[in-house]
């Protein structure tokens, strides 16, 4: 999405391992509480406090797994991982029979899956459904689920069951462009400093400075009220860190809850300037407006 072209940091990685429904409907401009946010220093960003959880021990099975074992250690809320959701972890798999370890991404960018992809092995794609934010889970997983009769690097042997612990940060829910709130925008004149209006309430987690956000964003030119871009046409929410985006996002996402719907107005000055963003289509000295879904917080 081009708005994130500036300054905003996505995350997730690639690691060896191959191993909230959003809200709906119209989202007229004007209704909900709006407010203003003042201008003032930022603080130095924090760190994420998702990194700060400490690794866990694996506890064996007491015997080779023969079939799928899923243990919840601890329990989560929210949306439940079915096929099509994404899924935001940390993990750390061990061989179960000797309990060595081969991998983990504790202290590192969290691992971010999309069930139903076949991007992991069969026994994540299995042993995830179900899962919500917070929980900690435990999957023993039997070799024709893990990687068979196949070596993997140098721990991973021919028929090895493999036993991670898994801890969930965010389950985000399958969206579609059908999901798209119903938006119609109109010239809007600038203004002096970020304006919001929630037009559908959150219930969730807030979204605090230092912490990732997953949210589908729809971009409008105040000028005309046109439509620059959308992160619902191709059902793939972005990203974001709260502390690293462009100024007025940074100040009007502050606080906003998950499962909410948030318009904001930005002026020129704390989006691109008075050059505008020609790659958006937004022109020189020109207020830009968003339209937020935020989806799940971590």
């Amino acid at each position: 999405m081009a708005v994130l072209a500036a300054g905003l940091a996505a995350c997730g990685s690639e690691r060896p391992v191959t191993p909230t429904t959003a809200p709906t409907g119209s989202a007229p401009s004007g209704s909900g509480p709006t407010g203003t946010v003042p201008d003032g220093t930022v603080p130095d960003l924090p760190s994420n406090p998702s990194q700060s959880i400490g690794k866990p021990k694996v506890s064996l099975p007491t015997s080779t797994p023969l079939k799928l074992a899923v243990t919840d250690l601890r329990p989560g809320t929210g949306a439940t991982a079915v096929k099509g959701s994404t899924v935001v972890l940390y993990y750390v798999g061990v061989r179960s029979a000797t309990g060595q370890e081969f991998d983990s991404n504790y202290g590192q960018d969290p691992l971010t899956v999309t069930l139903g992809t076949q991007s992991v092995i069969e026994g994540w794609e299995q042993g995830l459904l179900g899962a919500q934010a917070g929980m900690r889970r435990q999957l023993d997983i039997p070799n024709e689920l893990a990687y068979g009769k196949s070596d993997r690097g140098d721990v991973i042997k021919s028929g090895d069951a493999l036993s991670f612990v898994v801890d969930v940060l965010a389950v985000i829910p399958p969206t579609t462009a059908g999901d798209a709130p119903t938006i119609s925008p109109a010239k809007t004149a600038n203004v002096t400093a970020v304006r919001t209006t929630d037009l559908v309430p959150g219930r969730g987690a807030a979204w605090t400075r230092g912490a990732y956000g997953i949210a589908h964003i729809v971009a409008i030119s105040a000028a005309d009220g046109k439509v620059l871009d959308s992160s619902w046409e191709k059902s793939a929410p972005e990203t974001l860190r709260l502390g690293e985006l462009l100024p007025g996002m940074d100040r009007g996402l502050a606080g906003m809850k998950v499962g909410g719907r948030r318009q904001l107005q930005i002026p020129f000055a704390e989006a691109f300037g008075a050059a505008g963003n020609p790659n958006l289509g937004l022109p020189a000295s020109t207020d830009l407006i968003l339209v937020v879904d935020l989806l799940a917080v971590y």
